[in-house]
């Protein structure tokens, strides 16, 4: 079975229900269009040095189709790491996002395009190329560790990120909560969730 089939299929807020905070990217990395289609796929890892985008532009050529970039910056929000044409190659190789720790440019072009880009933001300022750097080894994106082809989900609520040894083990775990959401009315979740609340603030010492 290949395990990532199906996580297109499930929400980053399902996904953070299971992975835990640790394994899903903080506030700062967001769709920079909306609304993003959400998007799987295994990491094809990348590190940039702070100011310079060639690893990245390396990267592009070197994706399999259907990977996910996930990019290390360094914490540089001072230079755009890739823009349109960038992201056109990406996207016509087969890559189906772009997740980075940092920024782009050329916006306009890549909403128009539909290529899905999570990032801290724009500038219009491009970066050099000078830095070599190692592609797909370990890299820290959004206060997240990311190894090479672990499984990427994003959409508009963030990005989580399914550690490669956990992938069939989260996605069994994710679609039984999804299955078991499409199941209950919300009736009955409002009467559970009210006895639950309850008993959580009987048991706290709290009286009306």
């Amino acid at each position: 079975m290949n395990a990532v089939t199906g996580f297109e299929h499930v929400p980053t807020t399902t996904l953070a229900d299971v992975v835990g905070r640790a394994q899903v990217m903080d506030i700062g990395l967001r769709p920079l269009w909306s609304p993003p289609p959400r998007v799987a796929g295994p990491a094809f890892t990348v590190r940039c040095a702070p100011g310079d985008n060639l690893m990245l532009h390396a990267a592009i050529y070197r994706a399999a189709p259907g990977s996910v970039l996930v990019v290390e910056t360094g914490g540089d929000v001072d230079y755009a790491l890739a823009g349109g044409n960038v992201c056109a190659i990406a996207q016509r190789r087969g890559i189906v996002a772009l997740v980075v720790d940092g920024v782009i440019r050329d916006l306009a072009e890549v909403r128009e395009l539909g290529f899905p880009v999570f990032a801290r933001g724009i500038i219009p300022v491009p970066g050099v190329k000078k830095a070599v750097e190692p592609l797909n080894t370990p890299v820290r994106c959004g206060g997240v560790t990311v190894h090479p082809g672990d499984i990427v989900v994003a959409d508009e609520e963030g990005v989580a990120v399914t550690p490669g040894a956990r992938q069939e083990e989260v996605l069994r775990a994710a679609r039984a909560a999804l299955a078991k959401e499409a199941d209950e009315t919300l009736d009955a979740w409002e009467a559970a969730h009210r006895a639950r609340v309850d008993r959580l603030l009987a048991d706290n010492g709290f009286e009306d």
